[in-house]
């Protein structure tokens, strides 16, 4: 069994005890009871303790503890990777039908979740015709399980206004779950505005490496579950599978995350593995520092792209003009994060030999890597979509997504302009 100490300063208020500590890597499958009565209580979740990893592993509470904290909730659930982690928060929600509400301006394999995957399940996705918290409530009825968003959006950038939508779903006793992954604690944390449930994809910029897959649900703890008992029976209600177990009884403010390990995690198996909790607390451990450069290097690579005329427009929420710049003031603390995007003069075909031309800058489907990383959503993440479920999303032909790395501004830069300068004299690679 390997130790290592690793140590998060996310910039809140965190329990020192847990800033830096034996971090164990548990590379176990099962775990050996003291006896048969305490088999027994560990299955009936009497007691704390481990059974088997595909439930719980120590390196994986240690990883959940720490996002916890990073977050501000109540209890996390780490599973094998952020869609897993999507998966399980709305049907934990929804496994007795239903609709979610969501803005739609979503990654692409989210939006085909909620679009072609939930409904053969019988839960009904809805897409808002914005992201504006009217356009959000307007879908919302008797029958809407959960309202989800993006704190910001992948690849639109939009910012979402939380506080709002999330006063919208209240108002009907429904709880809002938010995808954090591009802000991340660092930049925002989505509990301080009115969410209830945050979800991220650890395989980005909490990982940080593009090396390791996994996903968390955080639960926040503070929406009343036994006050909307019609609505969500399953938290307030006997639990046949566990001998009448109820979840806000047994497990109080984390009984939903509690439901999500018990259910979900225990009888589909969407498990992290312990080495992989251990890369990802690695990550973890550097986040703060990264994102403080990933956000620079992205500000001087936006404003690069703004004053060439070779790009048609820029979307980057620290530009006064941006419709969401005062949302970044307010969420973000004026400082977008480093993921933007732009159009090349040229549309789709230039756009395409833009993209083969980058060479420093590579061309991955994946976000937050210490490495910069591009896409053309219209041909790859958001291909399965028709021409209007990507101009809702906000997906454009020309659009370059960008996600900026951390190394040195200058190359990001010259990498930019030699891939214009060949795509614009139709020059292939």
């Amino acid at each position: 069994m390997r130790r290592e100490t690793i140590a998060v300063h996310s910039g809140f208020d965190c329990d020192p005890a847990t800033r830096a500590v034996a971090v164990p890597i548990y590379q176990t499958a099962a775990y050996a009871f003291e006896s048969a009565d305490h088999g027994a209580a560990l299955f009936n979740l009497e007691v704390e303790g481990y059974r088997y990893s595909r439930i719980a592993n120590p390196t994986t509470t240690i990883l959940e503890t720490r996002v916890t904290e990073l977050e501000g909730g109540a209890a996390s659930v780490a599973v094998a990777s952020g869609q897993a982690a999507l998966h399980y928060a709305l049907v934990n929600l929804a496994d007795r039908g239903g609709n979610i509400v969501s803005t739609p301006q979503l990654y692409g394999t989210s939006h085909t979740l909620l679009s072609h995957v939930l409904p053969r399940q019988g839960i009904e996705g809805r897409f808002a015709e914005s992201d504006s918290p009217e356009a959000i409530e307007r879908l919302i009825d008797e029958n809407t399980r959960a309202v989800f968003c993006e704190s910001v959006g992948n690849p639109a950038g939009n910012i979402c206004d939380i506080a709002g939508i999330a006063e919208a779903a209240h108002r009907h006793g429904v709880p809002l779950i938010v995808d954090n992954t591009v802000a991340t604690p660092i930049l925002l944390r989505p509990f301080e505005h009115g969410a209830d449930i945050v979800v991220h994809s650890l395989t980005k910029f909490m990982g940080g490496h593009g090396t390791t897959m996994g996903g968390v649900v955080v639960d926040g703890g503070r929406f009343d579950w036994a006050a909307q008992r019609a609505r969500f029976p399953m938290f307030s209600e006997p639990d046949a599978s566990y001998h009448g177990l109820v979840y806000t009884e047994r497990f109080g403010p984390a009984a939903y995350a509690a439901r999500i390990r018990s259910v979900y995690q225990r009888t589909t198996g969407a498990v992290l593995a312990p080495l992989n909790a251990f890369l990802l607390l690695q990550g973890i451990e550097t986040v703060a520092l990264r994102v403080e450069r990933h956000v620079e290097n992205a500000r001087r690579v936006a404003e690069f792209l703004k004053a060439d005329p070779r790009i048609e427009w820029v979307s980057y929420a620290g530009f006064a003009e941006s419709p969401y710049f005062e949302l970044a003031q307010k969420y973000l603390r004026g400082t977008p994060p480093s993921l933007l995007t732009f159009g090349v003069a040229g549309g789709f075909e230039t756009a395409k030999v833009f993209y083969d031309r980058l060479g420093l800058i590579k061309r991955l489907v994946n976000i937050g890597d210490v490495k910069s990383l591009a896409c053309h959503p219209a041909s790859t993440t958001h291909r399965q979509m028709t021409n209007d479920e990507r101009a809702k999303a906000g997906v454009t032909p020309e659009m370059i997504r960008l996600c900026v790395g951390i190394e040195h501004v200058d190359d990001i830069i010259g990498d930019l302009d030699q891939a214009l300068a060949g795509a614009l004299a139709g020059k292939r690679p």
